[in-house]
């Protein structure tokens, strides 16, 4: 009767807006409880996982991350990518989906990007007569592009819960990010030559784009670095960090100055350090009720119901699709892999799917989820940056989302997609 109780006021300080790594600790410490297990059992295995060398390398990352954000950074990226391709037909949406990944790569965050780019791109696309419904539309579902791309963080969390090869992981989200990319793309150069007015554009001149590659020039070297650094056998994915975190200090703080080392610095610093410790929070939070569900058998049970209805492949991935993409809506995507993935894990084992293209659709599902009505956080968060209703929003990012639907189809159903680059790493 008293656990009873107790969920039901659980359920209601949910509906209340509780935090909910709050909620996950107190379900997971009940659990504990009502079984007699002692629940320095949490505490356990979060020091488990936090003391590997590759956990290391969310905290740098993050740092890196919130440096770029607070440079000028996206300004230059946002410059170099137009005078590249912005004199293309579509090149300016194009701009914003390639400039989205990369910086969405970096940071870990997609509401980071839509906050930092959109004010940037916003204006620039309306000037260019794209109507403000697609352009609202591209930028809310741009945002969450990079999170397929090393080195995302998200990446590196749930190659850690999974234990799954972080390198491949890395690999495995290069083609599947760039098809996501390639399609809207797509969708962008056919909307621009049905609906939008053409302005007369020019290449840009030598001139200009030495210029514009001189002022990004030490920042465009970042991607090859972390890449060829690891998979060159250079470093390792925690030394990738620590090189990228001392490298973005130094051009942000000593060479661009866009960082001032003693009034600008130590806010960036306690900015990124909040998320890392906001992450620590949730994966103690999510490890304990993961570690319940273990103990208690939960996947097995959920195995077992599964295949009396479930008995192939095929339609396993099209249950997990559907799953997932409710679960993106409604949790933050590190909540979501601690708690979700050490339960699908042996799930989809037993239907035969390799755990890195397991992480792709994982991943891939979490980040359109962001985009899906009517509580994914992309949505609010563009709502609020370019203060539109969000009933607006949801219009405006149906169509992308559909096209990022079509692409997790692909992801799903064509695992070479994620793992066929895997063999020429070994």
């Amino acid at each position: 009767m008293i656990a009873i109780l107790i969920i039901l006021i659980l359920i209601l300080l949910t509906l209340l807006g509780t935090p909910l790594f709050v909620i996950i600790s107190s379900v997971a410490l009940l659990a504990f409880h009502l079984n007699g297990i002692d629940s320095s059992a949490v505490i356990i295995e979060l020091y488990r996982m936090t003391s590997q060398p590759i956990f290391l390398a969310i905290p740098l990352f993050t740092f890196a991350g919130y440096l770029l954000a607070e440079s000028n950074t996206p300004k230059r990226l946002v410059n170099l990518s137009k005078a590249l391709i912005g004199w293309l037909p579509a090149g300016l949406a194009i701009v914003a989906l390639v400039s989205c990944a990369v910086f969405t790569a970096f940071t870990g965050a997609s509401g980071v990007t839509i906050i930092a780019l959109g004010g940037l791109l916003y204006p620039i696309m309306l000037q260019e007569n794209y109507p403000e419904k697609f352009t609202l539309g591209l930028l809310t579902a741009s945002g969450n592009l990079g999170l397929l791309f090393p080195p995302s963080l998200p990446i590196i969390l749930y190659g850690l819960v999974a234990q799954t090869p972080i390198d491949q992981l890395f690999a495995a989200g290069i083609i599947p990010g760039i098809l996501m990319i390639v399609l809207l793309s797509i969708y962008a150069f056919i909307f621009h030559r049905k609906h939008i007015k053409e302005l007369r554009k020019e290449r840009p001149t030598k001139k200009h784009l030495f210029r514009v590659i001189k002022e990004s020039g030490w920042e465009i070297p970042l991607p090859f670095i972390i890449i060829g650094g690891i998979y060159g056998g250079i470093f390792t994915a925690t030394e990738a960090a620590a090189v990228t975190a001392i490298y973005v200090f130094f051009i942000e703080v000593f060479i661009y100055k866009d960082i001032s080392l003693f009034k600008d610095l130590p806010a960036v610093i306690q900015k990124s350090m909040i998320m890392v410790g906001g992450i620590i929070v949730i994966l103690a939070a999510a490890l304990g009720l993961a570690n319940y569900m273990t103990d208690a058998q939960v996947p097995a049970k959920i195995l077992a119901s599964m295949k009396s209805i479930i008995t192939s492949q095929f339609m396993f991935l099209l249950f997990l699709n559907l799953f997932l993409l409710v679960v993106g809506a409604l949790m933050d995507i590190f909540s979501a892999i601690m708690v979700i993935v050490p339960l699908l894990i042996p799930i989809a084992n037993s239907f035969g799917i390799d755990p890195v293209h397991l992480g792709i659709i994982f991943l891939a599902n979490l980040g359109i989820g962001y985009s899906t009505p009517p509580v994914g956080m992309n949505l609010f968060i563009a709502s609020i940056r370019f203060d539109k209703s969000i009933t607006f929003l949801y219009r405006s990012a149906l169509p992308f989302l559909l096209i990022l639907l079509i692409a997790l189809v692909l992801i799903t159903y064509i695992p070479e997609l994620s793992l066929g680059i895997l063999p020429f790493l070994k």
